[in-house]
């Protein structure tokens, strides 16, 4: 039985397609979500967000009574013994403890005003949560960026290896092209030598390029936590600039980023600190009980119920004081960081801004020149064909439309850096 060709043909493709791994090009969103579960830095900004939680809940537990057990066995070399006097000058001595004896006592001890002790401590915890929460969001607002430069990177390296290759291929045909007009006898040999020189030095180019490509990836590949030689497939597609004036995205970015929350809720912090420690020295009151053993026979009640109210005041400390003033001082100089990181805040929202603005003008003009760059190699090209100018115009004509490519492909992507770091100077990315 004769099987159709065609058929076989189709059914083969058709299993091939099937079995074939389909690549699907990963996202920058994607990439965010990857390197937000796996990478280290966010892993240990969590770790920092779970033990202030837990200083928290630390602090928070001062309210609670505390309960003490304590228990132990003391031996004397004798039993302690006491002496009486009689009445006709008589003295007597009886023992009043055993030799040796045990004891033990439960106590729970229940604060009921520290002066505000407590509250500013639950209060400096809180803040120290909260700064830590908001230092975890500057962490990934600062990974998600710095993805975004990789990602970037990458997508311009794997276009300057396509820009590269297109020279190198266009280098190779004129060289040919040179050739054989040379073993026709129709140019000299000086324009064999000329093309060959630039041909040998675009391909060095295209192995420069090639490994800024390799590496590109591999700083990709680690910030995803993946093997440095994983094979990367990026989306071009990518986010566009946060809309409003400079003045409004200023005002938002000292709004939504979380750095000046940062600052702002470890100044509280020392705050607290500074009122809990200054309250150390004004009279701290608690309520205790428990029960009391006490192992001695010649004691009527081995065992007591016992319960009390105990004051602490401290009248005099040479120390507290310092340590109160130096937490303030520690405040003062926190106020005078936040100033600056609102200032750098601007900074950074308007150096965006500038950028985004610049690039618009250098892709505008790379757009225009792509196509004139590409009819002027043509042109140049078919004049030497027809023997009305040098090779060197040739070779000139080309470098001009690297020239333009490079332009093109830096304009692009440095417009897609400038509108991601814009995004992440309002605190959006």
């Amino acid at each position: 039985m004769l099987r159709n060709p065609n058929v076989v043909a189709v059914a083969l493709g058709l299993i091939i397609a099937v079995t074939s791994p389909v690549t699907v090009a990963e996202t920058l969103a994607a990439a965010w979500t990857t390197a937000l579960e796996h990478n280290h830095q966010m892993k240990a900004a969590e770790a920092n967000t779970t033990a202030s939680e837990q200083q928290l809940q630390s602090a928070q537990g001062q309210r609670l009574p505390e309960l003490n057990i304590n228990t132990g066995y003391t031996q004397y070399n004798q039993s302690p013994t006491a002496i009486a006097n009689i009445s006709g000058g008589d003295t007597a001595q009886f023992a009043t403890a055993q030799a040796g004896s045990a004891k033990a006592q439960a106590m729970v001890s229940v604060p009921v005003y520290t002066s505000g002790r407590i509250d500013h401590n639950i209060g400096a915890a809180e803040s120290n949560v909260e700064a830590a929460q908001q230092q975890q969001a500057a962490s990934e607002l600062n990974l998600k960026m710095q993805v975004a430069e990789a990602y970037i990177g990458v997508l311009r390296a794997k276009s300057a290896v396509n820009v590269a290759q297109s020279h190198v291929d266009s280098l190779r045909a004129d060289s040919k092209d040179v050739l054989d007009r040379f073993n026709q006898g129709i140019v000299a040999s000086n324009d064999v030598l000329a093309a060959t020189v630039e041909l040998a030095n675009a391909e060095q180019q295209q192995t420069k390029v090639n490994l800024q490509f390799d590496n590109a990836k591999s700083s990709y590949n680690r910030l995803l936590d993946r093997t440095l030689t994983a094979e990367v497939s990026l989306d071009e597609h990518l986010p566009d600039a946060p809309t409003g004036t400079l003045d409004e995205l200023t005002l938002n970015a000292l709004k939504q980023r979380p750095e000046l929350t940062v600052v702002n809720a470890q100044i509280d912090a020392l705050e607290q600190q500074a009122a809990s420690v200054n309250a150390t020295r004004l009279p701290q009151v608690n309520v205790n009980g428990g029960y009391q053993y006490q192992q001695n026979r010649y004691q009527a009640h081995e065992g007591l119920w016992v319960a009390g109210v105990n004051m602490d005041w401290k009248l005099f400390d040479g120390s507290t004081g310092h340590k109160t003033d130096a937490l303030k001082s520690q405040a003062i100089a926190l106020k005078e960081q936040r100033d600056d990181v609102s200032s750098l805040m601007m900074l950074q929202v308007r150096q965006a801004w500038l950028d985004i603005e610049e690039t618009k003008k250098r892709l505008a003009t790379a757009e225009k020149t792509i196509n004139l760059a590409d009819e002027n190699l043509k042109v140049a090209t078919d004049r030497y064909q027809q023997g009305l100018s040098i090779h060197t115009e040739v070779l000139a004509a080309e470098n001009s439309r690297l020239t333009s490519h490079d332009n093109l492909n830096n304009a692009r992507y440095d417009m897609a850096l400038a509108r991601l770091r814009l995004r992440h100077a309002v605190g959006i990315l």
